[in-house]
């Protein structure tokens, strides 16, 4: 079978500009050394890119899972084409299509099944699925928003002058252009483009499958300290449309904490995130699943296998009940009947049903724990 035809422009990038900062970086760092302006100014340029393609790329306009202001689309867009990840029209429909299609060699564009190697950048060097680059019909949405296709329409020269203009500004005012174009140029894009490119490739092999086992992505809080976030990737694919990867206090995501503060000064709005309880079950079934597994070849499985599955039954219910209950009580709520809801049997009922759930989830937790 013949292969499709590689697209030299890709390969060139790619090639050049690892070589050049793999050889070029330190051979400058040995013999003239970098500023620790030019330091700072890589990290932040670096920081910039990637959380233009989280916050903009992925979560706002792949999966529209808040609506922003013109002022930050604006940034995003600007930080995009300085990452050099295509347009926006462009990388959104190849994800939406990933979404939809994941593991799927034939239709997934970096299909993890493919192979390490095709999922992070091999699926970029060839032309497989020509479609992908002329029809954006997934993404009608996006080509009523001004900025995509202002960005769109003008990727070529945008990239041109964020790659080269803002390393020769800066170089111009440290004093050190050789310098800035190496580290804030072709060090900080390379950085840019491999730790986005791990979502794809190592976000699909290394880690937890914590909410179900039905794809490839993993969870991995060492992968998302270096992609801002997106490492929770097993989450991702199951809850798409969650503004949130880490959906713990303690998970390192700070996109989800740029597009939170974003919100309190009115730069966000309509963030959306899964219902707790739909989280919940699902987490819960992998617990299962895993746990089911574990115990087939223990000598006293059968039983053990029933005292599981009768644990995980009597935990859905009090689940159900509690969620239900909570529900109604934030429904009160809104209706502005707190006064006579707080003296209501609801509150009552809420409080039991939260502690059995509590109980309940306890006991499980010590059940499984024992498995593990």
């Amino acid at each position: 079978m013949k292969k499709p035809r590689i697209i030299w422009l890709n390969v060139s990038v790619f090639v050049l500009t690892f070589l050049v900062a793999a050889i070029g970086v330190p051979y400058w760092a040995i013999t003239h050394g970098f500023s620790n302006t030019l330091i700072a100014a890589a990290i932040i340029s670096f920081i910039y890119c990637g959380m233009s393609i989280t916050t903009g790329y992925h979560r706002l306009w792949s999966h529209k899972t808040f609506q922003a202001h013109w002022s930050l689309r604006f940034l995003c867009a600007l930080g995009g084409a300085f990452a050099l990840q295509n347009s926006i029209l462009h990388w959104s429909s190849d994800h939406r299509i990933h979404h939809k299609h994941v593991d799927n060699n034939d239709k997934d564009p970096y299909s993890a099944k493919m192979g390490f190697w095709y999922s992070h950048i091999g699926w970029m060097c060839r032309e497989y699925q020509a479609s992908r680059y002329t029809d954006y019909s997934n993404a009608r949405d996006l080509q009523k928003d001004p900025i995509v296709m202002w960005q769109h329409k003008h990727y070529l020269l945008l990239t041109i002058l964020m790659n080269f203009g803002v390393p020769i500004t800066i170089g111009f005012i440290s004093g050190d252009m050789i310098g800035s174009l190496l580290m804030v140029g072709f060090l900080r894009l390379v950085l840019s483009h491999h730790t986005t490119f791990f979502i794809n490739s190592l976000a699909h092999v290394w880690g937890k499958q914590t909410y179900t086992d039905k794809n490839t992505a993993r969870d991995n809080g060492i992968l998302a300290f270096f992609t801002f976030g997106e490492g929770y990737h097993n989450f991702h694919h199951i809850f798409e449309n969650d503004y949130r990867n880490g959906i713990l206090w303690w998970q390192f995501d700070p996109t989800k904490w740029l597009i939170k503060s974003c919100e309190f000064i009115g730069v966000t709005k309509k963030l959306r995130v899964s219902p707790e309880d739909k989280i919940e079950k699902a987490k819960l079934a992998m617990t299962l699943k895993l746990s089911q597994q574990k115990l087939k070849l223990h000598p006293q499985a059968e039983q053990m296998l029933v005292n599981l599955q009768h644990e995980y039954d009597e935990l859905i219910a009090k689940m159900n009940d509690y969620y239900s209950t909570k529900k109604k009580l934030i429904m009160a709520k809104r209706e502005q009947l707190r006064a006579d809801v707080e003296n209501s049997d609801l509150v009552k009922q809420y409080q039991e049903l939260k502690q059995k759930f509590i109980e309940q989830k306890r006991s499980w937790q010590l059940l499984t724990a024992q498995l593990a």
